[in-house]
C-alpha cells in the first residue's frame, strides 16, 4: 500500500506533453529546437526530424519556451497534454547566419557593410526579375526601371557609379558562382539576363557594399557584390507548396495631348506667327499674302492628314493616339515546389510558369522554368550536393524608344487622323493608303499585325559541390558551375511596315548568341575556439571563370509574300556577321576573421586577381581589406543595460576593382575590310599595354544598435569611394585614323550615409513592424586632365561635377514684347561673374550646369500589420534631387513649331499678343522658336512610389486540417499603385533605352511608364 501510494503522487505530480514545431510562414517541421520548461532550469529536449518533442514536465508546469537560431523565441502556455507551436523567422537575431563571399558568417560577428533581403520580403511580387522585386528594400543601392517595357534592362547603382566607360553594374553571384548579366541584345535598347531566374526560388539576397565585405571578389566588386541563395530543402516530410495568381496591369500614368479642336487652334495660329516672321524678314510683299499663303498650306496638310476629307473642320475625327498605344495586360503565374528529407539527404525541386503581357502593344513575357537542389551526407565528414536550374524565355519585344515603330511615339500622330483609313478601311498608314504625308510619320500599330520582334532564350544554371572535413574544424570546399545561356532574336517585317523599313517586300532578321560560362572555386576553411576567449575563422582558396561568347547575325529582304517569314525565303540576304569572344579570370584569396572574447572583431581579406582582358604589364591586380568591429554592449558597463540591447560600431577599409570591359580592349587590333569586293583589313584599335583595373578605395564607418531587446534595431553607415585609374574612352588626334582608346585616366568619388531602421511597434495579437531605409549620395568626377566627354550633347562628363551632369543653355522663358523664347547668355566676365541678361539667339548662350540626373536622396518604407491570419504590406519607396531631360520635348512640347507632331496640352499656353506672361513661346510652324536643346525641357523628377500593397489571409489551422493541408492563404497584391511627382512626364524613374550609357542618364524619349499590376493570388501547402 505504501509503494502503491508513492508512485500516485509521482505520477501526479508529473505529466507528459508532445507536440510539433513547425515553420509560421510555410508551416515546415523545425528539427532541433530547443523546448525548455519556463522557470525551471536543466529541464528540456530537442525537436525531432520531423519537427516532434516528447517532455516529461511537473505539474505545476504552466509554460514552455521554444527556442531556435533564426527564429523568435517562442513561449506557449500549456493547456493539455498536447502543445503546438509555430516559429516566426527574425532577421534581427544576431545568431542569425548571413552568406558572405565564399562562406557563411554570423550576424553578430561582421564588420562589413552587408544588406539583407529574405525570400518573404519580395514572394509574390508581380514582376519578371529580382531587381524590381527587392527595390525599396536596402540603403544604400539605387534601382532604376527605364520604362515599362517588359524583359528590358534595369540599372542597379551600389553605392553610386564607379566607372564612367567601363561597366557600373554589381557582380551577381548565384549559389557561388558569377553568372552572366550581359546585355545581350542586338539593338540599342538592353535585354535582362536576370530575368531568365525565377526569384521565388530565391530564400535571400545579400549586397555586399563596403571593400570588407566585398573585397574577397577583388577586381570585380567596386560596383558592389549581390549573392543570391535559393532555397533547400529540410529534413522531415515532404512539404509541396502550389501557388497561382492572377491580374492585370494598366499604365501607371498618362499625358495629356491636345484633341482635335485644340490641334486645328495651335497649328492655325503657329501658321499666323510664321507668316508674321516670313513678312518681318521681307518674304512677302504684304502681311496679308503671307497669311493668306499660310492659312492654306495648313488647312490642306489638316485636309492631308484626315484621310482627304474635311472633317477635321467638324471634329468629327478625334483619335487619342496615347491611349490606343497600350493594350490589355493579363498576366498568370504558377509556381509549385516540393522539398523534404531525412537526416542524409535533403532536397528542393521547383517549376514555374509566367505569362505576362506588357502595356504596350505587341509586347509580352513568357517564362517556364525549373530547379532541383540536393544535398547529401555521404558519411559524417563528406557531403555532396548540386544545384541546378532551367529557364525557357520568350519575350515579345517591341522597337527602341527612339523609333517611329516604337508603340508610344504614336502620341506624334495628330488627333485628326483616324484610326482606321476611311479609304481603305485599314489602320491609316497601311499600304496601299500611306503616302509621304498621311499619316505624319509611319504608324506604329501597323506594327502590331504585321511585324514581330522576338528574343527566346534557353538558360541552364547549375553547380556540383563537394564538403570534405579533413579533420574537426578544417573543411575543403571544391565547386563547380556553369551557365549555359543560349539566345535566339527572330524579327520579321511585313511589306505592310515598308514606310518603317525602307523595304518594299519584307524584311527579316535572325541573331542568335551563346554564351558559356564555367567557374571552379576550391578553398579550405578552418574554424576553431581556443582558450576559450578567441575564435578564429580562415579561409583560402582559388577560383577560375571562364566565358565565351559566340553569336552570329543575318539579314535578308525581298519575301515572295508576308506568309514566309524566315530568312530562308529572302532573295537577297543583305548581310551576315559572326563573332566569337572569349575572357577569363584566375584568383587566389585568403580571409582570416577573429573575435576575443565575443566583442572585439577583425577581420582581414587579400585577393590576387588576374585577366585576359587588361595589358600584358598589368595582368594582375591586388585587393586588400580589413575592417574592426567592437561590441560595446558585451562590455560590463553596457551588458544589464536595460535599454540598449545591441550596440556595434564598425570601421573597414579596402581595395577594390573593375574590370567591365571589352573583352580585348589592350591588343592592337585589324578589322576585316570589304575593297569594292575584295577582301582586305584595316586597324582598328591601337595597342595599350599597359592597360589595368580601375582601383577604388572605400572607407565605410558605421554603428549597428538595438533597443528593447531589439525591438527597435539598425544601423548607420557613412562610406567614401575614391576610384583612381578610370576606364576612359579619350579622344586621339584625327590623323591616327582611330577617335577613341581605352586608357586608365581620372578619377572620381562617391561618399554618403545610409540608415537602415526595423521595429516591432506592436507585438501580440496584433502585429506592426516598420522597415525604412534611406540613403544621401553624392557622386563627384575630380580628375579627367581637363577633358569635357558627351555623347549626346545634354550629358556632359567634367571635373568638379557629377557623372552626366546636365550641362547647356539657361532657358529664360519668353519675351512678353514679342513671343520669343529666351536664354541667359551666361557668359563669364573678366570679374568672373556671369552675364545674366537675355537673348533669343540659343548660340549667343553658354551651357551651364543646370541639374544633376542622379538621386541625392533615395529610400524606401515599409509597414506590415497582421492580425488573427490577416496581413497587410505597404512599401513606398522615392527618390529625390535629380532631374530629367525630356529629349521628346523637342517635337511634342514646342507650341507647334517644329512641325505638325501633336503637342502636350500645356501648349495652349503660349504666348498670343504683346504683354502676355508665360514660358510657352508664340507659336512660329517650322521656325522652332524655343526648340533648342535647354533648360527648358529639363524638370525636376523627385517621387514617391506606392510600390506595392498586398492583403493576404491565412485560414485558421483548424480549418486547413480538415482538408489534410498544412496551409492555405489567399491575398490580392498592387504594384506601382500610385505615384506622387511634380513631374509631367509618363514616369520620373526613366531613362530612354535608345542608347543607354554611364553618362547619358535620366533622359525622356517617348519612354513608356512602369505598369500598374493588380493580382489576386492563392498559396496551398500540402
Amino acid at each position: 500500500m505504501l509503494l502503491f501510494s508513492c508512485m500516485a503522487m509521482v505520477f501526479a505530480q508529473n505529466r507528459v506533453i508532445t507536440g510539433k514545431v513547425t515553420d509560421q510562414k510555410d508551416g515546415s517541421p523545425l528539427p532541433g529546437v530547443s523546448v525548455t520548461v519556463k522557470g525551471v532550469a536543466g529541464l528540456g529536449t530537442q525537436t525531432d526530424i520531423n519537427g516532434s518533442y516528447k517532455l516529461g514536465v511537473p505539474a505545476t508546469a504552466k509554460v514552455l519556451a521554444f527556442n531556435f537560431l533564426g527564429y523568435k523565441l517562442a513561449e506557449q502556455s500549456i493547456n493539455g497534454s498536447i502543445v503546438d507551436v509555430q516559429l516566426t523567422s527574425d532577421s534581427k537575431q544576431l545568431t542569425e547566419v548571413v552568406v558572405v563571399g565564399y562562406g557563411t558568417q554570423k550576424k553578430a560577428n561582421i564588420t562589413g557593410s552587408i544588406s539583407s533581403v529574405s525570400a518573404k520580403e519580395i514572394e509574390g511580387t508581380p514582376t519578371t526579375s529580382i531587381e524590381q522585386a527587392i527595390q525599396g528594400k536596402t540603403a544604400g543601392v539605387y534601382i532604376q526601371s527605364g520604362n515599362g517595357k517588359l524583359g528590358q534592362g534595369i540599372q542597379v547603382r551600389v553605392r553610386g557609379s564607379s566607372s564612367i566607360s567601363a561597366g557600373s553594374e554589381p557582380l551577381y553571384i548565384l549559389d557561388g558562382m558569377p553568372i552572366t548579366t550581359d546585355n545581350l541584345s542586338s539593338t540599342d535598347a538592353p535585354t535582362n539576363p536576370l530575368a531568365d531566374i525565377n526569384f521565388n526560388d530565391i530564400e535571400s539576397v545579400q549586397i555586399l557594399k563596403d571593400a570588407s565585405a566585398a573585397a574577397i571578389y577583388g577586381a570585380r566588386a567596386s560596383n558592389g557584390v549581390v549573392v543570391i541563395t535559393t532555397k533547400k530543402g529540410k529534413a522531415g516530410t515532404p512539404k509541396v507548396n502550389f501557388s497561382a495568381s492572377y491580374g492585370k496591369s494598366t499604365p501607371s500614368r498618362h499625358r495629356e495631348f491636345l484633341n482635335a479642336k485644340q490641334f486645328v487652334q495651335i497649328m492655325e495660329r503657329a501658321g499666323e506667327g510664321a507668316a508674321k516672321q516670313d513678312f518681318a524678314a521681307g518674304a512677302y510683299d504684304t502681311l496679308d499674302d503671307a497669311l493668306a499663303d499660310y492659312k492654306s498650306y495648313v488647312e490642306d496638310n489638316f485636309t492631308s492628314l484626315s484621310a482627304g476629307t474635311d472633317d477635321w473642320k467638324t471634329g468629327k475625327i478625334n483619335t487619342n493616339w496615347e491611349r490606343a498605344a497600350y493594350q490589355s495586360a493579363p498576366q498568370q503565374q504558377y509556381d509549385l515546389n516540393i522539398s523534404g528529407g531525412n537526416d542524409k539527404t535533403t532536397y528542393y525541386m521547383g517549376g514555374q510558369y509566367l505569362d505576362q503581357t506588357g502595356i504596350l502593344i505587341g509586347n509580352s513575357f513568357k517564362r517556364y522554368s525549373g530547379r532541383l537542389n540536393l544535398d547529401s551526407k555521404v558519411d559524417k565528414n563528406l557531403s555532396i550536393g548540386m544545384n541546378l536550374s532551367f529557364a525557357n524565355t520568350i519575350n515579345n519585344r517591341v522597337s527602341n524608344d527612339n523609333a517611329f515603330s516604337t508603340p508610344l511615339q504614336s502620341v506624334a500622330l495628330s488627333p485628326i487622323t483616324p484610326l482606321i483609313d476611311p479609304r481603305s478601311g485599314l489602320i491609316s498608314g497601311t499600304p496601299p493608303g500611306e503616302s509621304e504625308d498621311f499619316p505624319l510619320y509611319y504608324n506604329p500599330l501597323i506594327s502590331k499585325n504585321n511585324a514581330f520582334y522576338q528574343a527566346t532564350v534557353y538558360r541552364t544554371i547549375g553547380n556540383v559541390y563537394a564538403n570534405w572535413e579533413i579533420v574537426k574544424g578544417l573543411t575543403f570546399r571544391s565547386e563547380f558551375g556553369i551557365d549555359q545561356l543560349n539566345q535566339a532574336e527572330d524579327s520579321y517585317y511585313g511589306s505592310a511596315t515598308f514606310r518603317n523599313t525602307g523595304t518594299n517586300n519584307g524584311f527579316g532578321q535572325n541573331t542568335t548568341t551563346q554564351v558559356l560560362n564555367y567557374n571552379t572555386n576550391n578553398y579550405f576553411s578552418y574554424k576553431t575556439i581556443f582558450g576559450q576567449d578567441h575564435s578564429l575563422d580562415l579561409t583560402l582558396g582559388t577560383t577560375y571563370q571562364k566565358s565565351r561568347t559566340v553569336g552570329n547575325d543575318v539579314q535578308g529582304q525581298e519575301f515572295a509574300s508576308d506568309a514566309y517569314k524566315k530568312l530562308t525565303a529572302a532573295a537577297v540576304i543583305v548581310s551576315g556577321a559572326s563573332y566569337d569572344s572569349p575572357y577569363s579570370f584566375l584568383a587566389y584569396f585568403f580571409r582570416a576573421n577573429y573575435a576575443y572574447k565575443g566583442k572585439y572583431l577583425f577581420s582581414g581579406s587579400i585577393r590576387r586577381d588576374g585577366s585576359s582582358r587588361f595589358g600584358v604589364n598589368n595582368r594582375y591586380g591586388f585587393y586588400p581589406s580589413g575592417s574592426v568591429g567592437w561590441i560595446l554592449t558585451e562590455e560590463d558597463f553596457l551588458k544589464n543595460n536595460n535599454l540598449l540591447s545591441n550596440l556595434k560600431v564598425r570601421a573597414s577599409y579596402g581595395l577594390t576593382g573593375n574590370a567591365n570591359i571589352g573583352n580585348f580592349s589592350s591588343l592592337g587590333l585589324f578589322s576585316a575590310a570589304n575593297y569594292n569586293g575584295v577582301g582586305g583589313q584595316r586597324f582598328s584599335q591601337i595597342v595599350n599595354p599597359n592597360l589595368k583595373w580601375e582601383t577604388t578605395a572605400a572607407l565605410d564607418l558605421a554603428v549597428d544598435f538595438g533597443f528593447f531587446n531589439n525591438r527597435l534595431s539598425g544601423s548607420f553607415d557613412y562610406y567614401k569611394k575614391n576610384t583612381r585609374d578610370l576606364l576612359l574612352n579619350v579622344n586621339l588626334p584625327g590623323t591616327l585614323g582611330i577617335s577613341r582608346q581605352l586608357q586608365n585616366l581620372g578619377k572620381l568619388s562617391n561618399k554618403g550615409f545610409e540608415l537602415e531602421l526595423s521595429s516591432d511597434n506592436f507585438v501580440g495579437k496584433f502585429k506592426w513592424s516598420t522597415s525604412l531605409n534611406a540613403s544621401y549620395q553624392k557622386n563627384l568626377i575630380t580628375d579627367i586632365k581637363g577633358q569635357v566627354i558627351t555623347d549626346n550633347n545634354i550629358n556632359y562628363v567634367m571635373a568638379g561635377q557629377p557623372i552626366g551632369i546636365f550641362y547647356m543653355p539657361e532657358y529664360a522663358g519668353v519675351d512678353p514684347a514679342n513671343g520669343d523664347a529666351l536664354y541667359y547668355k551666361n557668359a563669364k566676365g573678366t570679374d568672373g561673374k556671369l552675364d545674366r541678361t537675355k537673348t533669343n539667339d540659343p548660340t549667343q548662350a553658354q551651357n551651364v550646369v543646370v541639374g544633376s540626373p542622379t538621386p541625392k536622396y533615395y529610400g524606401g518604407i515599409t509597414n506590415t500589420f497582421g492580425y488573427n491570419g490577416i496581413e497587410l504590406a505597404v512599401t513606398f519607396q522615392g527618390a529625390f534631387g535629380y532631374k530629367v531631360y525630356n529629349n521628346g520635348g523637342q517635337y511634342m512640347s514646342t507650341s507647334a513649331g517644329n512641325g505638325f507632331d501633336n503637342q502636350t496640352i500645356d501648349q495652349l499656353k503660349y504666348w498670343n499678343k504683346p504683354g502676355d506672361i508665360t514660358d510657352i513661346p508664340e507659336p512660329r510652324l517650322f521656325y522652332g522658336n524655343g526648340i533648342s536643346t535647354s533648360s527648358r525641357y529639363l524638370s525636376g523628377a523627385s517621387y514617391v512610389r506606392c510600390k506595392t500593397v498586398t492583403l493576404g489571409y491565412t485560414l485558421p489551422k483548424a480549418v486547413v486540417s480538415k482538408l489534410r493541408l498544412q496551409k492555405i492563404r489567399v491575398y490580392a497584391s498592387a504594384y506601382n499603385l500610385f505615384l506622387i511627382t511634380k513631374y509631367k512626364g509618363w514616369d520620373p524613374e526613366v531613362n530612354s533605352d535608345e542608347l543607354p550609357s554611364n553618362v547619358d542618364l535620366s533622359n525622356d524619349f517617348y519612354s513608356a511608364p512602369q505598369p500598374r499590376t493588380i493580382i489576386f493570388g492563392i498559396n496551398i501547402g500540402l
